[in-house]
């Protein structure tokens, strides 16, 4: 009973923290990435994919509602609650390096090994979102300019790698493809900055409560 008031209260300080990381990298004269997604991961590493993925569509539905420029730019909220299933696929893949409850102290002469390890698979997940989310907001702004014959917000990307390298692709491929440079830069920095988080609130629970409480 206690979770279920007092998680709302996380999903909704996740969703206003992504907010304002997105909106302090975005603007004129900044570089134009999303980090819309720190807390969506680092709550769904501590919480589960259900409190990650309403994170996810919180902050969305807060910051396109304060920010509205149409009722198309709600559809990405897919890609929110898209990177908390991702997330949470890792984690069964990898739970040792993603599960903090699976996380055994290693003797010294293996921490290194312990480090690389977690590093190679936040590397993949940073991977497998910039692929998906590329994909994913691609597709929304693709079938946004299909039905309002008008190019999605994000179409900025195409002019900032230069029209002359999409100009004869296919809208949707043009779409995908120039979402990749900045999306692997955003997720690499999302996905290691939510997961650093998350780490550190875990310590800060346990040192907190006691043992027989966790």
């Amino acid at each position: 009973m206690r979770k279920l008031i007092f998680m709302p209260f996380v999903c909704i300080t996740g969703a206003l923290l992504n907010i304002v990381f997105h909106t302090l990298t975005t603007g004129e004269n900044l570089l134009p990435l999303y980090l819309d997604t720190i807390f969506t991961i680092t709550v769904t590493l501590l919480c589960g994919p259900v409190w990650g993925s309403i994170t996810g569509a919180l902050t969305n539905i807060i910051g396109h509602t304060v920010n509205f420029w149409g009722w198309e730019g709600y559809l990405f909220t897919l890609c929110n609650i898209a990177t908390a299933l991702i997330t949470w696929l890792f984690m069964r893949l990898f739970p040792n390096e993603l599960i903090f409850s699976n996380q055994n102290t290693m003797v010294k002469s293996r921490q290194m090994d312990k480090v690389m390890n977690h590093i190679f698979v936040l590397m993949l997940l940073s991977f497998a979102l910039c692929f998906a989310m590329s994909v994913l907001g691609g597709l929304i702004a693709t079938l946004i300019q299909f039905i309002t014959s008008s190019p999605a917000d994000e179409l900025y990307l195409k002019a900032l790698l230069g029209s002359t390298m999409f100009h004869r692709l296919p809208v949707f491929a043009a779409e995908i493809l120039s979402r990749i440079p900045i999306n692997i830069i955003d997720r690499l920095i999302s996905v290691f900055l939510g997961y650093g988080i998350a780490f550190a609130l875990n310590k800060f629970v346990k040192f907190l409560l006691p043992k027989k409480q966790l």
